[in-house]
């Protein structure tokens, strides 16, 4: 019995130490979770580290004027670290924080001063050290910022005090001229590599850079700040494309093309205007109609939409068939009545003809289908292999490898092509069962009109890092002679013919010489075929015809009012061609010749600007020795006081200056370079400013120009 109950005895004891063991562990787990669990927690985090990515500035690009198309802007998540100044001297932080308040307010002008100094007080007492101040702030309110108290470091009574500021930089892509060559330009898919589009696209090694890195600590809360701001290792800005685009004559495309589609009521269209001698594409504009009936660049259709090309691929029969001597400029050919029976087909010309036997020279002027159809037929139907073998030596048949992403191949079928038929021949002729986008036919014509020099087009002449030439693009030859002086000769003299006798007339001009062709192709309807009655106009050519330039191809889709490439199309080259000849002063060949008689004080007037770009003008119209402190003009070349030109070295950041009189380009550089935003109203002259010229305000502060 005693045994018994010594051994229960002991079951009960080592039971009760069990659960007293139990209860021990219990009362310390509740002890660490409810009373030493911050400081622990404080501890846990404080030994957390991780690495953020510092972002690196993307690279600009410039136009070949050196205008900026696109650039990165910083801006900056600004953050207050309450605690930057230790807990134990809330006196030096009392001193201060009014004056921080008050001055938040008034610079940011979204919350009164008492807002601002319950959030700063509020953010003491808690200890937060990452405390959201305001967002995408630009670079410029930065350096304001960081004078202020608190927020700039300083020192007192021989202790040193480090500033309450953190600053986290994000970089904003912007285009400063908006919608100006939008898809040229381009962008990249941030969140992966798998879409490129334009410039930005194709040169992101570049253009991106090298991230930097930099420690960040896990504080209580679970916010991240950075460890020591000095211990980073820094960013490499991407490098600076110089791009082939023009500014201004980007600006005269898209204005030209956009009227057009607009007055033709089209579903899209596109204009590229490239320079002959170095197949530079200063100008390239792509409209698509949207819902609302707006047309904004959605789509490249100048470089990605292949399609069938029509009349305007006839240069390039034509130029096949003079340069294998088989035919020549006064070959004869019987167009009869306009109308051409082949086997299941019959091939009509847009027009009947005046004449039925016309020269190979006036059935191009005229764009008659059954001329070019009866010439290639002729003397290539029973070896199409040796016109088609042409094309496709010349390179028709491959992609012009741009430098930007998104280029539609072409197709220039053979006789052994399973599509190959009976009427393939005669229908490629005259621009049908083959495949080109409008950039890939321009080439083609810029060849001619480069005396037989095919070029590849080129949209970026070189790649800058700080200043430096890091690659440079030079012309890239894709054919040395497509075709013979001689044919190249005669095939010029026929395009020329379209613009002095044929469809192009009506859009000749009087100060200077051009050439071209007309184009109009029906489009196939998926399965509708060409049942639908849609077509396609162009116009391609090149000015002054003489001694060649600019090359231009216009191909405006699906017009509702009309449809000849002459009528549609053909607007939109002679307009633009009209402002690129009276912008460009190495066209007139005379210029340097022509004197302006000037007497007195009374010269030309010019609008208020830059004096050393109007003395410049002025010497080149010959007004030698102008005293620009003695003599201000108006409008009537009168004496007054609104016309005197100014000097770079008057505007100040921060002043605003006097831009009455002036026009857009001065007024908009005067306004930025005294680091003002300016909005833009009317065209002509500026006669109204919406802040008072010799104001002191602060830099990125909006100021409305009025024009008339």
């Amino acid at each position: 019995m005693n045994i018994r109950k010594s051994i229960l005895i002991r079951v009960y004891l080592a039971f009760g130490l069990m659960v007293f063991g139990a209860l021990l562990v219990f009362g310390k787990l509740l002890h660490l979770q409810y009373v030493d669990g911050e400081r622990w927690r404080e501890i846990a985090d404080s030994l957390t580290i991780r690495e953020r990515v510092i972002e690196a500035a993307r690279g600009n690009i410039y136009s070949n004027d050196g205008s900026l198309l696109a650039t990165s802007v910083p801006e900056y998540d600004v953050r207050f670290d309450a605690m930057a100044i230790p807990a134990e001297e809330n006196d030096v932080f009392n001193a201060r924080v009014d004056s921080l308040a008050i001055k938040l307010s008034k610079f940011f002008a979204d919350k009164s001063p008492r807002q601002y100094l319950g959030q700063l007080k509020e953010a003491r007492a808690k200890k937060q050290r990452y405390v959201l101040l305001k967002r995408a702030v630009s670079h410029q309110q930065l350096k304001v910022l960081k004078e202020f108290p608190l927020l700039k470091g300083f020192k007192e009574n021989k202790k040193r005090y480090s500033s309450s500021l953190i600053a986290v930089r994000e970089n904003k892509r912007i285009l400063p001229f908006t919608n100006l060559a939008a898809r040229t330009i381009g962008y990249k898919n941030t969140k992966g590599d798998t879409v490129r589009v334009g410039l930005e696209g194709a040169y992101g090694d570049y253009i991106e850079g090298h991230s930097g890195v930099q420690l960040m600590q896990r504080i209580a809360g679970g916010v991240w700040i950075p460890v020591n701001r000095e211990m980073e290792v820094a960013p490499t800005d991407g490098s600076d494309i110089i791009a082939t685009i023009d500014v201004n004559m980007q600006d005269m495309a898209q204005r030209a093309l956009e009227k057009q589609l607009i007055q033709s009521n089209a579903d899209n269209g596109c204009v590229i205007l490239m320079e002959v001698n170095t197949g530079e594409v200063r100008a390239i504009a792509n409209f698509t109609r949207d819902a609302e009936g707006v047309y904004r660049e959605k789509f490249n259709y100048a470089i990605a939409q292949g399609a069938d090309p029509g009349s305007t691929f006839k240069i390039a029969s034509y130029l096949v068939a003079l340069d294998d001597g088989v035919i020549d400029t006064n070959t004869i050919v019987d167009i009869g009545n306009g109308t051409y029976k082949v086997p299941s087909h019959t091939i009509r010309d847009s027009h009947p003809p005046k004449k039925s036997r016309v020269t190979a020279k006036e059935a191009f002027e005229e764009s008659s289908n059954v001329g070019v159809a009866k010439l290639i037929n002729q003397h290539y139907g029973s070896n199409p292999a040796k016109y088609t073998s042409k094309l496709h030596k010349w390179g028709l048949n491959d992609p012009l490898g741009l430098q930007i992403p998104g280029e539609g191949k072409p197709w220039v079928k053979m006789p052994d092509s399973r599509s190959w038929s009976k009427l393939s021949l005669v229908q490629m002729a005259y621009g049908y069962e083959l495949k080109l986008t409008p950039l890939q036919t321009l080439t083609l014509v810029n060849g001619v009109a480069n005396n037989g020099r095919m070029l590849a087009p080129l949209f970026v002449k070189e790649i800058q890092h700080l200043g430096t030439t890091v690659q440079k693009f030079d012309a890239r030859v894709i054919n040395k002679q497509m075709a013979s002086e001689e044919a190249i000769g005669k095939m010029r003299k026929m395009m020329e013919g379209v613009m002095i006798e044929g469809t192009g007339k009506k859009l000749r001009s009087p100060l200077y010489s051009s050439a071209g062709k007309t184009g109009t192709a029906q489009m196939a309807d998926g399965s509708r075929g060409y049942g639908a009655r849609r077509y396609q106009s162009s116009f391609v050519g090149y000015f002054p015809a003489e001694n060649p330039k600019y090359s231009m191809i216009v191909v405006i889709r699906n017009p509702r009012n009309g449809y000849y490439g002459g009528s549609v199309a053909g607007p939109v080259f002679r307009e633009l061609a009209d402002m690129v000849y009276a912008n460009d002063l190495s066209l007139h060949s005379t210029l340097d010749k022509r004197q302006v008689n000037f007497k007195g004080t009374k010269i030309p007037y010019t609008l208020k600007g830059s004096k050393d770009a109007t003395a410049k003008v002025y010497e080149l119209l010959g007004i030698q020795s102008v005293n620009w402190n003695s003599i201000v003009q108006s409008d009537s070349g009168a004496s007054s006081t609104t016309a005197l030109p100014f000097t770079v070295t008057e505007f100040k950041e921060g002043i605003v200056p006097d831009v009455k009189g002036m026009g857009l380009v001065d007024a908009i550089f005067a306004m930025e370079n005294a680091g003002f935003k300016a909005t833009i109203r009317g065209k002509g002259k500026v006669y109204n400013q919406s802040l008072a010229a010799g104001q002191r305000l602060k830099s990125g502060t909006k100021v409305l120009i009025e024009l008339h």
